[in-house]
C-alpha cells in the first residue's frame, strides 16, 4: 500500500488574542461562509466583520484561557490516531489541515508532499457534511489540487461524513451516560443536543445535508443510548439578519424552562474538540441563560477529544476508506452532485426568498458600517461622505 497519509480537516482558532483578528478575517473572507453577489466585496466585507467583532471575540477568548484550544486538541487526536494506525499495521502518518488558522491547509499539502505519501485519505473532523466547514476545505483542497501537477501522484479518497459511525455514536452515548449518572434521577433529565447553525438557504436552496444529517444522528445517538429520557434539538451560534436553523439554542433553553424543566444536560452534536463555541458560548453564555430561566441543574457532555473509543473508530474509518473505491475531490465539489458549492446561488429580482435573503444581506453590510462608525470613529460612510 506504500506510505499512508491522513490529512484531518478542521475549522482552526486563534492561540493567542492577537490572533483573533486575522483568524476573523479569514473565516469572513471564505464566500461558504458570508455568500456575496460581487467577489470584490467579500475582502472589504471580511475587514469590516473582523475589526467590529475583533474586540468582543477577544473578551470571550479571555474568559478560556486566551486563545482557543483547538490546535492543540486536533493534534492530539492526530498522535492518538496515528498511534493507532500504526498498531493495525498501517505505514501511516497524520497530518492537520485548518481551514482558517495554522497549520493551514497549505502547510499540512506542503509536508504530505515531502514526506512522500502514496495514498491520502482526507478525513474531515465534523461528522456531518455541511456547505460551510467540510464544502469549504474541499473547494480549497480541490483548487489546490488543480494548481499543483505533482499532487496527482498521489492517490487520494474522501470521507464526507461519519455522522453514523457506531463507533462515534458509541463514544457519544458513553459520555452523555456518565453525565446522566452524576444526577439523582438520572432519567427524568433532559438531553439538550445544540449543534452549530448554518443559514437556512443552505438547506433549502443549495442543498445541503446538514439539517437532515444533524436530525439523524441525535436519532442514532439517543437510539444508542438507549435510555427512557426526552431530548431536545437546537442550534447555536447564529450571524447576521438571515433565518437560520430553528429552534435558536438560546430559545429553545427558555421553552424547556418554562415547561418546568429543572435537571438538563447539553450535548455538543456537532463538534469533536473542545473550542470557543463549547467552553464559552454553552459553558458560559448558555449555562447563564439557562439558569436565570429557572433551569437549576445545568451540565454539558465534554467533547469526544481523544475518547479511546472515538480515536479507534475513525481508525477503522480510515481503513475503511482505504479499502473501499475512491471518492475523489471533484465527485464530492462539481457542480453535478446533489450539493451545489457556492457560487451557484445567484440574485433574483422580486419579491421571492432569494431576494429576501439578498436584502438581509444588504442589510448587514449597512448595520456593520454604522458599527465601523461608531467603533473607530470613521470608515466606510466618512470615506463616501455620509458623515
Amino acid at each position: 500500500m506504500g506510505r499512508v497519509g491522513v490529512l484531518l480537516l478542521n475549522l482552526g482558532g486563534p492561540d493567542r488574542l492577537e490572533d483573533v483578528r486575522p483568524f476573523l478575517f479569514n473565516l469572513f473572507s471564505d464566500p461558504e461562509i458570508i455568500r456575496l453577489p460581487f467577489p470584490w466585496l467579500q475582502s472589504p466585507l471580511a475587514w469590516m466583520i473582523s475589526t467590529s467583532r475583533a474586540k468582543r471575540s477577544q473578551e470571550n477568548y479571555k474568559q478560556i484561557g486566551g486563545g482557543s484550544p483547538l490546535r492543540r486538541i486536533t493534534e492530539e487526536q492526530a498522535q492518538a490516531l496515528q498511534t493507532q494506525l500504526r498498531q493495525q499495521g498501517y505505514d501511516a502518518t497524520v497530518y492537520i489541515g485548518m481551514r482558517y488558522w495554522h497549520p493551514f491547509t497549505e502547510e499540512a499539502i506542503a509536508r504530505i508532499k515531502r514526506d512522500g505519501i502514496n495514498r491520502l485519505v482526507i478525513l474531515p473532523l465534523y461528522p456531518q457534511f455541511s456547505i460551510s466547514t467540510s464544502g469549504s476545505s474541499f473547494r480549497l483542497l480541490e483548487q489546490i489540487w488543480q494548481n499543483d501537477a505533482a499532487l496527482n501522484s498521489i492517490e487520494h479518497t474522501v470521507v464526507p461524513s461519519w455522522y453514523d459511525r457506531p463507533g462515534y455514536l458509541q463514544a457519544m452515548a458513553q459520555l452523555i451516560a456518565q453525565q446522566l449518572d452524576q444526577f439523582p434521577n438520572p432519567d427524568s433529565v433532559h438531553v439538550f443536543f445544540s449543534a452549530h447553525g448554518v443559514p437556512v438557504s443552505y438547506v433549502e436552496e443549495s442543498g445541503d445535508p446538514y439539517q437532515r444529517e444533524i436530525e439523524e444522528c441525535t436519532q442514532l445517538i439517543m437510539q444508542t443510548l438507549n435510555r427512557p429520557n426526552a431530548h431536545t434539538l437546537a442550534y447555536q451560534s447564529r450571524v447576521g439578519p438571515v433565518e437560520w436553523l430553528k429552534p435558536y439554542t438560546d430559545d429553545a433553553l427558555k421553552e424547556l424552562a418554562e415547561q418546568g424543566v429543572n435537571d438538563l444536560i447539553v450535548v455538543p452534536i456537532s463538534f469533536v474538540s473542545e473550542h470557543i463555541e463549547t467552553l464559552q458560548e454553552i459553558d458560559i453564555e448558555y449555562r447563564e441563560l439557562a439558569e436565570e430561566a429557572g433551569i437549576q441543574n445545568f451540565r454539558r457532555v465534554p467533547a469526544l477529544n481523544t475518547h479511546p473509543v472515538f480515536i479507534n473508530d475513525l481508525a477503522n474509518l480510515t481503513a475503511d476508506a482505504l479499502n473501499a473505491p475512491s471518492l475523489k475531490l471533484s465527485d464530492v465539489v462539481q457542480p453535478n452532485t446533489k450539493v451545489k458549492l457556492y457560487p451557484q446561488e445567484r440574485w433574483t429580482w422580486g419579491m421571492t426568498s432569494s431576494a429576501e435573503v439578498w436584502n438581509g444581506r444588504l442589510a448587514m453590510l449597512g448595520i456593520l458600517a454604522v458599527l465601523i462608525e461608531l467603533l473607530l470613529g470613521h470608515g466606510p460612510l466618512h470615506a463616501i461622505g455620509l458623515l
